[in-house]
């Protein structure tokens, strides 16, 4: 008797072969993400044996939490570029900034980490975004920097607002989707938010955010969109990145 009822295919199944990655947390030492240099070894080693090929890794800079300064994070990068055998691994290194009140003053004393040339990795806290948010995307964009916002899905004071997303897209943000928000690991209802945010084609690059062997784990979960396809041509939109 044949099924009516296509298999869905697990996340590692529909990452493209040698993709960019452009948000995780392999950096051992710096934040809640790799804490030793054996996990960020097989974190990567098993990243690579789903198709990823280049990692750019981003450590939170979160005020009273991991005050990781530019230099921290470029020293660490260095130290675990010697341990590593960097002709194996394609290893760049930014920052995912917490955008909160004390945001505007980084602008004013120090150049940002960047993904890539001018594009920044930023993030919200999960209770409620900044009073400044719409002041610190003007400023950000004023100097030059093109934002892009981690996970907006996982922001679940816009789960039912959906005009906010628009106008944090009309304000010049560019949305980062969480791989695994694909699979329901964080939750059916930031899975639905992300479907919505895929089928009105809002979402620019992904990110694999993997802190540890439970994010690994979860690839191997089956996908729980209804729009695989435009998840997909997500993915694909991280060619971007590739050096």
């Amino acid at each position: 008797m044949f099924s009516f009822f296509k298999k869905k295919k697990t996340l590692r199944e529909i990452i493209p072969q040698n993709f960019v990655d452009m948000h995780s947390h392999l950096l051992y030492g710096l934040d809640d993400g790799a804490k030793s240099l054996n996990e960020t070894q097989d974190l990567i080693s098993d990243l690579k044996s789903f198709g990823f090929a280049q990692f750019i890794t981003t450590p939170h800079t979160t005020p009273l939490v991991w005050e990781n300064t530019k230099e921290q994070i470029l020293d660490q990068y260095r130290k675990v570029g010697k341990e590593l055998n960097m002709s194996e691994v394609e290893l760049r290194v930014a920052s995912e900034y917490l955008i909160d009140d004390s945001f505007l003053k980084r602008l004013e004393n120090e150049k940002l980490l960047t993904v890539k040339d001018n594009y920044v990795l930023i993030e919200m806290s999960y209770i409620n975004p900044p009073i400044q948010l719409y002041e610190i995307i003007m400023e950000l964009n004023s100097q030059g920097y093109q934002p892009i916002l981690a996970h907006p899905e996982r922001y679940n004071f816009y789960k039912n607002d959906y005009d906010s997303f628009k106008k944090l897209k009309s304000a010049g943000c560019l949305f980062q989707i969480n791989m695994l928000s694909s699979t329901g690991y964080y939750g059916a209802g930031i899975t639905a938010v992300a479907d919505y945010l895929l089928k009105e084609n809002m979402y620019d690059f992904a990110g694999s955010d993997v802190h540890h062997q439970k994010h690994i784990s979860a690839f191997n979960a089956e996908i729980n969109l209804k729009n695989v396809d435009a998840f997909e041509s997500v993915l694909n939109k991280n060619e971007f990145f590739r050096q």
